[in-house]
């Protein structure tokens, strides 16, 4: 995989493109002027490892609470902002590390070039969001009124030009649609034009099964095109549930490593022991346990341990019982009981 030459922008103290690593982003669903409850899932995203965080901003009270919310956090803030100039003037004041907010949006040129100005004073990049649902009319019309991947760039390379006429470089955008394939097709028009970099996501995903299904395939298949330089899984759930997914999707094409990579067997008839809770428990008391490892689980030992050959260590079940092995050699016989419990040890002594 060789990934995408892209200019580099600064999120705060997170680096956005250039040879910086992928990033890791949510977004909040709380009201951010509700400052309390903001804070608290921030810092909960943080916990699980989200690097870069978003809020709503609908008016003026959201827009003064950034500098309160930012003094209890660690991580780089953005401000989500639509059609008001003076929402994003207003956030800039509080010290937001980023905005998203399309130019062409927020009326005269005199209002782009302020908020261009002030950001430009502060060292604040602009995101430019396309979603399907927001392409113009022309646009639109151009496609005899129908949404598609070419007219979703069009419609953010015209944004691009209203800030880079303004001279202003530091930009990120995102194109994105709930379709994972016009959302593919969308990046990768967009990577051939642009070496601005890019935050990649396929919005309104729906649910944690489905979304996490669609941001995988849509997001994995980019970033295994050297397409993408920071990630947000979009899902009708928890936040928290995007930052373990986007880690998964980075760990699966093998861009970043988080924690021990955890391998098991779906089951099948031949399994004599309750893989799929004994799994559950492994994998909850792998969480805390940060090591460059594969532990396998596997249900029988008629294939367990040549399955799992390259895993560092791993079970395979037996009548009540489970062999422990090490990189495919069998070491000992565990009870079902115990086998939870050794396990960790053992993982804890590698």
């Amino acid at each position: 995989m060789i990934k995408r030459k892209t200019r580099q922008v600064m999120c705060g103290n997170v680096a956005i493109g250039g040879d910086a690593q992928i990033s890791i982003q949510s977004m909040t669903n709380t009201y951010t002027k509700d400052i309390k409850n903001t804070v608290a899932q921030i810092l909960e995203l943080e916990s699980a490892g989200c690097e870069i965080v978003r809020v709503a901003i609908t008016d003026t009270e959201d827009a003064k609470a950034i500098a309160k919310i930012k003094e209890q956090i660690h991580i780089p803030i953005i401000s989500d902002i639509h059609f008001d100039y003076k929402l994003a003037l207003e956030c800039i004041n509080s010290g937001v590390d980023k905005i998203r907010i399309n130019p062409g949006n927020i009326g005269s040129i005199e209002n782009v070039k302020k908020v261009v100005v002030a950001a430009k004073e502060k060292g604040i990049p602009i995101r430019i969001g396309v979603n399907s649902g927001s392409i113009e009319k022309e646009i639109l019309a151009k496609y005899d009124g129908h949404v598609t991947a070419m007219g979703m760039v069009e419609s953010a390379l015209g944004h691009v030009k209203i800030l880079e006429d303004l001279d202003f470089h530091d930009i990120v955008i995102a194109v994105k649609s709930s379709s994972v394939e016009m959302t593919t097709e969308a990046y990768k028009i967009l990577s051939e034009k642009v070496d601005y970099p890019l935050h990649v996501g396929v919005t309104e995903a729906g649910t944690l099964i489905k979304g996490a299904v669609k941001s995988s395939i849509g997001i994995g298949s980019l970033l295994l095109n050297g397409i993408g330089d920071t990630i947000r899984v979009s899902l009708t759930d928890n936040p928290v549930e995007e930052i373990k997914i986007a880690k998964e999707i980075l760990n699966s094409v093998g861009i970043r490593k988080f924690g021990i990579n955890l391998v098991s067997c779906p089951t099948c008839g031949r399994c004599k022991i309750n893989l799929v809770e004994l799994t559950k428990k492994i994998e909850k008391e792998l969480e805390t346990i940060n090591k460059d490892i594969t532990v396998a689980v596997m249900g029988c030992a008629v294939n367990g341990p040549g399955e799992a050959r390259e895993a560092d260590i791993g079970i395979a079940g037996g009548v009540g019982e489970a062999l422990l092995f090490k990189k495919g050699t069998i070491i000992k016989k565990i009870p079902e009981q115990d086998i939870v419990d050794t396990l960790i040890t053992e993982i804890k002594a590698l």
